[in-house]
């Protein structure tokens, strides 16, 4: 469904002819929907898909193998289809370093060459471009690059930067911004590193880039990871989504709704079947797919 307004979406959850609702958009709206769906007369669910800002956590020994590969990697999925992908890498958390000034200084040269691109709609244009003008205005954030400018309505990718101690002060820091806008939260050592992934709300995805000699510190980290993210991948980025049935499009709140369930995979059929039991069933009375050939 797709209007001009909150008007028809409203409406569509409220008629008692509509039994389960999906959703992708605003956690604003995700949220207002939830409540009308939870006060009908029969209250039904909402699996709605609502803000992910999809964490990169990157660790010592592969920031110095391949720091400014990961960089360029980095800003080719930040920026993939104008950064409008639910899974699009919107937070970098790393221990300051040679190998983070690295990937950094690829990134940035990386996202200065990047073309501005159109978003989906107005309205999703505008907000980028809010986010955007909040974090440049942070006196605890810096910006890193800035992507080429396009036309009026195109939108250019922005990359900035920030200390563990500021992001952890400053709790709308990890307000997603939709598009192709970026965050590098530079940590002093592991345990600030920990805190900040401590703190985050729940993620769609977590992916960590790790070289054999980074296992011992992120191993330790992968519990803590499963409570926060429906899909956890190492030396990629969730921007890479296969329609499977081990897919996991989903995960805690606010990323979703109801992190029980996917909304790609073979596995998404359930959010829209009720299971039945016929017990001591005649033949005649069952299901044709339940009949006996």
């Amino acid at each position: 469904m797709f209007d001009a307004g909150f008007e028809v979406g409203q409406t569509l959850v409220a008629d008692h002819r509509i039994r389960a609702v999906g959703f992708t958009g605003s956690r604003r709206g995700g949220t207002a929907l939830m409540k009308i769906a939870s006060e009908r007369k029969q209250p039904i669910p909402v699996y709605a898909e609502m803000s992910s800002i999809n964490p990169v956590i990157l660790y010592p020994n592969a920031l110095r193998s391949r720091g400014a590969e990961i960089g360029k990697s980095f800003v080719s999925s930040l920026t993939l289809g104008a950064g409008q992908f639910c899974t699009n890498p919107g937070l970098i958390i790393a221990v300051e370093g040679a190998g983070l000034d690295a990937f950094i200084e690829s990134a940035a040269a990386a996202l200065s060459e990047s073309q501005a691109q159109t978003m989906l709609t107005g309205g999703i244009f505008d907000a980028y471009c809010n986010g955007v003008a909040r974090l440049s205005s942070s006196s605890s954030v810096s910006q890193v690059a800035a992507g080429k400018d396009g036309t009026p309505h195109q939108a250019a990718a922005a990359l900035f930067e920030t200390t563990a101690a500021a992001f952890l002060a400053n709790p709308e820091l990890q307000e997603e911004v939709f598009g192709a806008s970026g965050l590098i939260v530079r940590c002093r050592d592991d345990e600030e590193l920990r805190r900040v992934v401590g703190s985050l709300e729940g993620q769609l995805t977590i992916a960590l880039h790790v070289d054999a000699g980074d296992i011992g510190a992120a191993s330790p980290m992968i519990s803590q990871l499963e409570l926060l993210a429906g899909r956890l991948l190492v030396n990629g980025f969730g921007t890479g989504v296969e329609v499977s049935p081990a897919m996991v499009h989903g995960g805690p709140y606010p990323a979703t709704s109801d992190g029980r369930s996917t909304s790609v995979g073979t596995l998404a059929i359930y959010r829209f079947l009720r299971p039945v039991s016929y017990q001591d069933f005649p033949v005649d009375l069952l299901p044709a797919p339940l009949k006996k050939s």
